[in-house]
């Protein structure tokens, strides 16, 4: 982002004196602390008020680096901490009693407005008492300055050379800013449009970190993100809501805060989530247009599309990218309101009927599945929330009704990849969730996620998610739920058979998709890895175990029907899986079995008892066919 380019009131007018003298001397006693002051005493204040601008301009230029001389000094150790604290604590109280003295020109207020701010939140690190001066020193800018000035010299000094600051460098400004923003009279929301990217830099800088939320600095910090909310509502009401696209940034602002809050675990959080709610309320938003993302939507379209677009094509990319995290905002909301128990019964039927209505209507329900990805996703959220999130999805899949009929006509290539991420997010909990009750819980919405998508969706996505998967024990999982589909539809499909006229290969010609020859394609990826060469053991014994067992059920099956729907009977495919499959396969085993005698690691050795006991019988299985097949 590009540095605030601000010219202030103080460059094209008369200046009067700016009394430094006694103001920038080193306090008496604290021969440590650098001698800057004296070089200013004496022309400081006659080259601003004989208008020589560049004179004026050194001289705040030393004021300036003399307290940032007193801060580094103060946060150095190099003497004693209370002596330090007390001689940065009469600078401030040295600069604040100067700024609201009456004989202080305005002019010289706005010159050192351009350049205080920064310098004087810097001491505000320094102590609690530092920071209440330095506090009153911004806002005092803020009161009698230019709101349009402040704007931007307060989003400069979040952006240049902030690295290395605490939460409590950057509370004030964010204090002040809000104050700023309701005191802006003309235009709003360009002034509100530039600044917020910064506002929220600096809050995912602290807020994706909750190492640090025992911290008084960083509570206030999350305060400070409250009050920013709170300006750009009273900024929003004086406009009588006229100003859509301000209140569609608005509503992305309380989305994007409500996500980076949710990181963190502390005691106002109920409270914090209460009033951004009730932000949200404000610009219209609904539960229903929240938890399916419809809303959000909207408002980015309202903000970045058209002929009236808010941002041109060379910034649209780093403005939207402040508002990364404002789905998963959205679906937390929903979530936090759900939990709340200062949720009134109209809110509480409220919730009840969007879950009922997402039960009923399948894409919209697929929107929100969509949107709770985010939730499972997030590397940052407590898992009590991912928690709450898994509770309300399989709330929601609870009432579907599976046994309707899928409609034939429709297309759902658009909602494609949104449910492929959305169960690739749901895996993540079943894989990664310490809570054992979670897993399950996880995994029994996995299944009904899965069970609400059309057989031929439901095969495409499930062998996506199995080539995807780099986890045996995931692999495992997905072939197992693989082998239940097939064992459900094989009844179905041997009561079917007398209703349609047989092919050359003994196939129904209308045949679902798991009982087709693709079946075979899950267990060639297990057993005959893309990359070459037999599957990894023992790491791979799971998906290998999976893999045959799945391949043993269909052959078994096939068999006993008499039916050849996967071609599993043919000769040509029994050629291939005993010589490609399961030969290759078996030498494996016996190697590492060798190995582990060899190096004593019984424990490899037991845990390739199951799989060669399956695979054996595999063999079997396929040499008798052969012979059959003679």
């Amino acid at each position: 982002m590009e540095p605030y380019r601000v010219t202030c009131r103080w460059q094209t007018k008369k200046r009067s004196s700016l009394a430094f003298n006694g103001l920038l001397s080193p306090v008496n006693g604290h021969r440590r602390l650098p001698d800057v002051g004296h070089s200013l005493t004496g022309h400081s204040s006659q080259s601003i008020a004989d208008g020589d601008f560049k004179k004026s301009e050194e001289s705040i230029s030393i004021l300036v680096r003399f307290l940032d001389s007193i801060s580094d000094f103060a946060s150095s150790g190099s003497q004693d901490e209370q002596e330090s604290e007390n001689s940065a604590f009469e600078v401030v109280s040295q600069i604040y009693d100067y700024l609201i003295s009456p004989s202080t020109d305005q002019a010289v207020i706005d010159a050192l407005a351009f350049e205080l701010p920064k310098a004087v939140a810097k001491l505000a690190c320094v102590s609690t008492r530092c920071f209440e001066n330095a506090e009153r020193i911004i806002n005092h800018f803020v009161k009698i300055c230019s709101p349009r000035d402040m704007v931007s010299i307060l989003c400069e000094a979040m952006t240049s050379s902030s690295n290395g600051f605490n939460a409590s460098y950057f509370t004030p400004l964010l204090g002040a800013l809000a104050k700023a923003f309701e005191a802006l009279q003309r235009r709003p929301f360009e002034q509100v449009k530039a600044a917020l990217p910064v506002v929220l830099k600096v809050l995912e800088a602290f807020l994706s970190n909750p190492e640090d939320e025992k911290d008084t600095g960083f509570v206030d910090l999350l305060s400070k993100s409250i009050i920013i909310a709170h300006s750009l509502e009273a900024i929003c009401t004086r406009l009588d809501h006229k100003d859509k696209k301000l209140i569609a940034l608005f509503a992305l602002y309380v989305l994007q805060i409500t996500a980076l809050i949710s990181n963190n675990v502390v005691a106002q959080i109920s409270t914090m989530m209460s009033q951004l709610s009730h932000f949200l309320q404000y610009c219209g938003l609904t539960y229903f247009g929240l938890i399916t993302g419809h809303e959000v939507d909207m408002a980015i379209d309202l903000l970045s599309q058209g002929k009236n677009s808010v941002w041109t094509l060379s910034d649209e990319d780093d403005h939207m990218s402040c508002f990364s995290y404002v789905r998963c905002g959205a679906i937390l909301t929903v979530i936090w309101r759900d939990l709340s128990n200062e949720v009134d019964d109209s809110t509480k039927q409220d919730l009840e009927a969007v879950k009922l209505e997402l039960s009923k209507n399948q894409t919209k329900r697929w929107d929100a599945i969509g949107m709770l990805k985010h939730i499972f996703t997030s590397i940052s959220l407590p898992w009590e929330l991912k928690r709450h999130g898994v509770d309300l999805l399989f709330c929601i899949m609870e009432g579907v009704d599976f046994r309707k009929d899928h409609d034939a006509s429709s297309d759902y290539s658009a909602y494609i990849p949104s449910l492929y991420a959305s169960l690739q997010a749901i895996q993540l909990v079943i894989v990664y969730a310490s809570d054992p009750l979670l897993r399950k819980k996880a995994f029994d919405t996995f299944k009904m996620v899965l069970a609400d998508l059309p057989p031929s969706l439901r095969f495409d996505i499930l062998l996506a998610l199995t080539r995807n998967s780099e986890l045996s024990s995931m692999i495992a999982i997905l072939l197992g739920c693989v082998k239940e589909e097939m064992h459900r539809e094989y009844p179905q499909k041997s009561s079917k058979e007398n209703e349609f006229p047989k092919s050359e290969n003994n196939m129904l010609q209308h045949s679902s998709p798991f009982w087709t020859a693709r079946v075979l394609d899950f267990v060639e990826f297990v057993l005959k890895p893309p990359n070459g060469g037999p599957p990894l053991l023992p790491e791979f014994s799971d998906a290998v175990l999976s893999a045959l067992n799945l391949y043993r059920f269909v052959l078994i099956t096939e068999s006993s029907g008499n039916t050849n729907y996967s071609q599993v009977l043919s000769k040509n495919m029994l050629q291939k899986v005993y010589r490609e499959w399961l030969e290759p396969l078996r030498g494996l085993v016996s190697s590492v079995r060798a190995e582990s005698q060899e190096d004593d690691y019984q424990m490899a050795s037991c845990g390739l008892n199951p799989l060669e006991f399956v695979l054996y019988r595999c063999i079997e299985l396929v040499e008798e066919n052969l012979k059959h097949q003679t």
